[in-house]
């Protein structure tokens, strides 16, 4: 199954990807996402320098303000 990478403090999004199955890796530093095929993020830490240093080529996806439902049918929608 997808690696899925996700930001540490989103615990429900994390236990709803495992429960479809998905093999989850908590993003504590930009080298956790290396290997992912997708991450998500809570949005929280935004671009306030405006650099974009790119980590991986995976997918990012905001969950901010999004359900865990919605956020894996995200995931799904984007490893298609």
């Amino acid at each position: 199954m997808a690696k899925i990478g996700v930001e540490q403090s989103l615990t429900n999004i994390q236990q709803a990807l495992k429960e479809k199955g998905y093999d989850v890796v908590e993003l504590k530093q930009e080298s956790d996402a290396k290997n992912c095929d997708c991450c998500v993020v809570s949005g929280l830490d935004s671009n306030v320098m405006g650099m974009q240093d790119t980590y991986t080529k995976a997918p990012v996806i905001d969950a901010d303000g999004m359900s865990a439902d919605e956020v894996c049918q995200a995931v799904e929608n984007r490893l298609q």
